[in-house]
């Protein structure tokens, strides 16, 4: 679609948590993500996932949710949670959306690696994975899910 977007990200808070509570997938995903209730459960009661919701101006369109991990004296940035709601699905979104939050999250939090686990078998999610430069670093996480990650490109590289 080539029409011009205004695309933003914004913390959830009163005034979206319901309509991000609404936020649909297709029935053949929801094996591969959980629900945004168990998100928003989650980044409740863990304070370092910070959930956000994807507009297009005033148009919530998607959900995401990362955060800093500490394990095993390591720090990583994780994309832990990325929808699109099913009504906005295959209109360009993910990709776009997928490019503003990865520079958003470099920003927050100053890294220069962004890592992400999926099922081997979210064909899909892989694709427009591999599409934004994120590349299978032969770990698992601890669902047995493969990690991916992405650097951040500097131009003094």
């Amino acid at each position: 679609m080539n029409e011009k977007r205004k695309i933003s990200i914004r913390k959830i808070d009163e005034n979206n948590n319901q309509d991000v509570l609404n936020l649909k997938i297709k029935p053949e995903q929801q094996d591969y993500i959980e629900s945004v209730a168990d998100c928003l459960k989650e980044a409740h009661e863990l304070s370092l996932w910070r959930p956000v919701g994807l507009y297009d101006q005033n148009q919530l369109i998607g959900f995401a949710m990362y955060g800093l991990w500490h394990e095993k004296n390591q720090k990583r940035v994780w994309l832990d949670r990325f929808l699109i709601d099913k009504q906005y699905q295959g209109k360009g979104y993910g990709k776009q959306f997928l490019d503003v939050l990865l520079n958003h999250i470099f920003d927050e939090y100053g890294c220069h690696e962004i890592y992400l686990s999926l099922y081997d078998d979210n064909d899909h999610a892989l694709k427009l994975y591999q599409q934004i430069g994120f590349v299978m670093n032969g770990e698992k996480d601890i669902h047995g899910e493969t990690v991916m990650v992405k650097k951040r490109i500097s131009l003094k590289d």
